[in-house]
């Protein structure tokens, strides 16, 4: 399956969590699975990567992935969201991430589905 990139946007501020990669499979009951890489300098309790979002085009929320912990020592790190109904005819999510201390990541994560 393939997994595309589609596009860049300005770089992230210093601080802010980023999508640094993220794939996409198709379960047989049609739900899908995501894998989603996240990128942050999080320094404990006080700043850290807390929650990804898979979202359609238009902004509707598909998913969400809480991040119970903050991940000091493993940098970037992978976590998955399974059951996530995809909309027949939507071919494209994007990914966002958050951090506790700058909110939303200005950069999403634009993903084309197989």
């Amino acid at each position: 399956m393939a997994f595309i990139l589609l596009g860049t946007v300005s770089p992230a501020c210093a601080g802010e969590a980023e999508v640094v990669d993220a794939r996409a499979r198709q379960s047989t009951d049609g739900s899908w699975r995501f894998e989603v890489t996240v990128s942050h300098a999080d320094t404990g309790w006080d700043h850290y990567a807390d929650l990804w979002e898979v979202l359609a085009p238009d902004g509707r929320v598909l998913g969400r992935r809480v991040l119970a912990h903050p991940h000091v020592n493993e940098q970037p790190f992978t976590r998955s969201l399974a059951g996530v109904a995809i909309p027949e005819g939507l071919d494209r999510v994007e990914i966002r991430v958050r951090d506790t201390v700058h909110g939303w990541g200005e950069r999403r994560y634009l993903l084309n589905l197989p």
